[in-house]
């Protein structure tokens, strides 16, 4: 069950991820793609996977959120990018900073992924310590 939870998570992420790549770089060009229905309904159905398969890792794993702290700093992030995101794709008021938070974004997804595979909360911060 573990391994099968797992693949589900990591093809989600990917997913997600390339998608949110495409729908940024449709932002910046101003593609009709960006109202394309399967464009604006494909990201819930994935991240609502993505969220879903995270939870039951969480559960299998015992590895809780502000018990554990590469746990807890995967959520923060998460939460940034979420925040990112949404400036980046729908509330950012200029092109401009709807690509600095798009950038921004994806450097937080970096992070995440980063704590994802050192189990410490700096991530990739850890390089410059």
């Amino acid at each position: 069950m573990y391994l099968a939870l797992k693949h589900l998570h990591l093809t989600t992420i990917v997913l997600s991820f390339t998608l949110f790549v495409l729908r940024g770089i449709w932002m910046l060009l101003d593609s009709p793609w960006l109202q394309r229905r399967w464009v604006r309904i494909a990201p819930h159905v994935i991240d609502t996977i993505l969220l879903a398969s995270a939870i039951g890792l969480v559960l299998i794993l015992k590895q809780y959120p502000f018990v554990h702290g590469w746990v807890t700093a995967k959520v923060l992030g998460l939460i940034v990018y979420i925040i990112l995101g949404s400036v980046a794709l729908r509330y950012g008021p200029t092109k401009l900073i709807r690509a600095a938070a798009w950038v921004a974004a994806l450097a937080v997804f970096g992070y995440i992924v980063s704590v994802a595979l050192t189990h410490a909360p700096l991530g990739f911060l850890l390089w410059w310590r």
